[in-house]
């Protein structure tokens, strides 16, 4: 009868675990960690010990770091490192894991295993990791028993909810790998739309930073890479900055840097020494218009090229693409192409040239600011003396930038 009795109560302890909680409550529970380890990753160890863009109370400080051993057995160092340096060396053969030079299907699928082994890299953790934590706890728990705290979140999964907290916890596990590891590392420099040219391949995938904490606008972060606020336009949502600010609000984190947001003087008549310093500031997005202006040339030029070249529709769609694009991004097939287009549209090719000369005032770095304010006032006389009505209107809105 008692041995009766004790297999009833480890039978439902297997089933229910101690919270006997129903499978909508286990949904819940599994929703909510995942998205504190994201809150985690994206706050703690991207944003705050990776870019110095805010600094930290103790107490998230800790938390997160407990949260991250308990949930995904990642070293702040090494991970701090690895992303460093796939900025520092971003779409190169020396990326730990660009889609670029290794395939998107490899960094997709097998992004955990990159990371991997690019932490047993001593050498990039010596010139990449510095200034991460090493403080006693650090050192002698959360780096050298690693794998502890996961063992650690499995017994408390499987004691919380029975034998399905094993499932909980393996889903804790791929959380990181699959939307860190896999989709940021990989969709992230493949597909999405870009707000900014930024000098590699980094993409938005979705304009709402929710389920991966704000990483989803991976364009905007490696435009503005040391910005605490990962959102850039207006319909964009970053739910990581959202925790960021009320953490500030407590006193509990203190924002450092954010993304430059342009102002303008719309009774400005001339471009002055201002205007020069806040168009450098914020090139990305004096670009970002431009391509703006850009497009609406090419929708003014478009009926014209059809009558007058009969090019073909395939032309004409990967010509518009490369208009886009940086001009020195560009091959020579490609630039040929331009060239063929502009023979049949001197406005499309004047608004190229412009754009080249506008990037190369803020490369001058040999020049006094007396000479790039001349160069600054000279390319607005002479764009609004094009006849272009795009370039025209874009020059007016330069000269207003305060």
């Amino acid at each position: 009868m008692i041995f009766s009795s004790a297999m009833d109560t480890m039978l439902d302890f297997l089933s229910n675990g101690l919270s006997g909680a129903t499978a909508w409550q286990i949904v819940a529970y599994t929703l909510v960690v995942t998205h504190v380890t994201i809150a985690a990753v994206t706050i703690y160890l991207h944003r705050c010990q990776a870019h110095r863009a805010l600094d930290l109370h103790a107490i998230p400080s800790h938390f997160f770091r407990f949260w991250l051993w308990m949930t995904s057995g990642m070293v702040t160092k090494e991970w701090a490192a690895i992303h460093r340096k796939h900025h520092a060396k971003c779409e190169t053969e020396e990326d730990p894991h660009s889609p670029v030079t290794r395939g998107i299907k490899k960094v997709l699928l097998e992004g955990s295993e990159l990371y991997r082994t690019e932490a047993k890299n001593l050498e990039t953790l010596e010139k990449y990791g510095h200034g991460t934590p090493s403080d006693w706890i650090e050192r002698n728990l959360y780096t050298k028993y690693s794998a502890l705290g996961i063992s650690l979140m499995l017994i408390v999964n499987v004691m919380l909810f029975g034998v399905i907290g094993v499932s909980v916890w393996a889903v804790q596990m791929i959380w990181i790998p699959i939307t860190a590891a896999g989709i940021i590392n990989g969709i992230g420099h493949y597909w999405g739309y870009r707000n900014y040219d930024c000098n590699d391949a980094a993409t938005n995938i979705i304009p709402f930073g929710i389920l991966i904490g704000g990483e989803e606008l991976h364009n905007n972060h490696h435009t503005f890479g040391t910005s605490a606020k990962l959102s850039s336009k207006w319909y964009e949502f970053d739910i990581g900055w959202m925790y960021i600010r009320i953490l500030e609000t407590m006193g509990l984190a203190k924002v450092k840097k954010v993304a430059p947001a342009p102002k303008f003087d719309h009774q400005k008549l001339t471009a002055d020494i201002e205007t020069l310093q806040s168009v450098i500031a914020n090139r990305y997005d004096v670009m970002a218009k431009y391509a703006k202006s850009l497009k609406h040339a090419w929708h003014d030029e478009l009926e014209h090229l059809k009558e007058k070249a009969q090019f073909e529709s395939r032309f004409l769609k990967s010509s518009k693409k490369l208009l886009k694009r940086d001009p020195a991004k560009l091959e020579a097939p490609q630039k040929q192409q331009l060239t063929e287009l502009f023979v049949h549209s001197k406005v499309l090719q004047t608004m190229h040239e412009m754009r080249v000369e506008l990037a190369a005032i803020w490369e001058r770095s040999h020049f006094t600011s007396d000479q790039l304010l001349q160069q600054l006032q000279d390319w607005c006389t002479r764009a609004e003396a094009s006849g272009i009505r795009a370039l025209q209107e874009f020059s007016m809105r330069l000269r207003s930038y305060a």
